[in-house]
């Protein structure tokens, strides 16, 4: 009886196991360290390979360099559940010096960034790449906490389950600090 409840089982706990490897995504390529999609002070554009989303967030601060981060993402492919992307736009431009709140419009997910550097306000516009899929993205939408306390703070921000996407980003913007 041990033995058959063991062949009866046995082939269950592999299949959950390769299902479980499937939602994990471990530890982020960012490339080399010193690899990042910009120098302090200058606009980047990043997009993500066809199929793929933003997954990981990576910035560093430098208050010498202008109030400036050096940024760098990592992308995944997206989850086989919401089938292919059937269109990718750039979402409008959230102006430099301000306050901003932005979720990508048409239910799509965020697959990359396009950031320019203002130095008569020491901060960026930022505009994103969206992309929408042939199958609905759940709406359960909520923003994360991990993000600087501080806005000079580095930033590591990672997705660590499969079936989480990046959706949106809000900013906040002090003339104080700048």
């Amino acid at each position: 009886m041990d033995i058959f409840l063991l062949c009866v089982f046995l082939p269950l706990v592999t299949v959950a196991w390769g299902q479980y490897s499937d939602y994990y995504y471990g530890p982020y390529n960012y490339g080399d360290n010193d690899e990042w999609v910009n120098v302090y002070r200058q606009g980047f554009n990043f997009q993500c390979p066809h199929g793929q989303v933003i997954v990981a967030v990576r910035s560093v601060f430098s208050k010498k360099e202008g109030s400036d981060r050096l940024w760098n993402y990592a992308c995944m492919p997206a989850s086989q559940s919401l089938g292919e992307p059937t269109e990718c736009w750039w979402e409008e431009i959230n102006r430099a010096g301000t306050e901003w709140y932005q979720t990508c419009s048409n239910n799509g997910l965020v697959a990359g960034f396009q950031s320019q550097y203002f130095p008569s306000v020491l901060d960026r516009e930022w505009q994103f790449y969206c992309c929408r899929y042939s199958r609905r993205c759940p709406y359960s939408c909520w923003l994360t906490t991990e993000y600087p306390g501080h806005y000079g703070e580095d930033m590591d921000m990672m997705m660590y389950t499969y079936d989480h996407y990046i959706r949106g980003a809000t900013t906040t913007f002090s003339a104080v600090h700048r």
